[in-house]
């Protein structure tokens, strides 16, 4: 059987990756710790390590109990696998906040302009004057001696313990819908009310992303547990596909954040 048939095309260099590290570790005894990965990926993970795998074991870490980027960890059945195993260093600072705004999109790029890969940052918290970044082990040391400026506050990262870490309390007002096709354009239209043009607009000029990657393709077919993000207007989920209509239109569950 083709197990790309379940996945789409574009996923399939990261089920090739995963494959990879299931098979080392059958074949080395070793575990195997990936770089942080969001939502999807770990899902993806998920499905082809399998949670019920008897000889393997398999786990996911971010930081915190809510955070939405993780580490996740393959391992042999019998190995322990404890929070240590994940390698996670939280960084915390703070700035006069009376003076200046420093906001999720600041702190990513001045992270990014250091010449790290996206792969080794977790969750971002920035507000109140506080920021905290949750990162790889291997990168904090650079981090703390470089990152000592975000827009035009000077800061001082500081490594503390996670269960410091501060998580924005996320609210998702779930709703049915029903659209006219699974088709981006069509069910972007639905979900921030707006009309099909406005819809195919936004994504022809990037600012749509489906699992945190940019989609410039109206037509891009959704799935069910795809997580859609319009620039300036929210995220949402599409949470369930409820089947037809009688007048052949899909019955669909979404779930919007707040």
């Amino acid at each position: 059987m083709d197990i790309y048939q379940h996945f789409r095309k574009e996923e399939q260099p990261f089920i090739d990756q995963v494959l990879s590290w299931k098979e080392r570790v059958e074949q080395t005894f070793q575990p195997k710790l990936t770089d942080f990965l969001d939502p999807r990926e770990q899902q993806l993970v998920e499905m082809l390590v399998g949670l019920n795998n008897p000889e393997l074991k398999l786990d996911k870490h971010g930081g915190g109990l809510n955070t939405e980027r993780k580490r996740m960890v393959i391992a042999p059945f019998y190995e322990e696998i404890t929070e240590e195993s994940f390698q996670l260093t939280l960084l915390q600072t703070t700035y006069p906040d009376k003076f200046i705004t420093i906001e999720h999109r600041d702190v990513m790029g001045a992270f990014l302009s250091m010449g790290i890969k996206r792969t080794k940052l977790g969750d971002i918290y920035a507000a109140d004057g506080l920021i905290q970044i949750v990162l790889a082990n291997e990168v904090s040391p650079y981090v703390t001696t470089n990152l000592t400026a975000i827009k035009k506050a000077t800061v001082t990262f500081e490594e503390k313990p996670l269960t410091l870490l501060k998580e924005k309390q996320e609210r998702w007002v779930e709703a049915d819908k029903t659209v006219s096709s699974l088709r981006l354009d069509a069910v972007i239209k639905e979900i921030y009310h707006i009309s099909r043009k406005d819809a195919s607009s936004f994504i022809e000029k990037l600012q749509v992303k489906v699992n945190h990657k940019v989609v410039d393709d109206t037509k891009f077919q959704l799935q069910e547990g795809d997580m859609i993000s319009l620039r300036g207007k929210g995220r949402s989920k599409l949470t369930a596909i409820n089947g037809m209509t009688k007048k052949d239109k899909w019955k669909i569950s979404i779930a919007s954040l707040k």
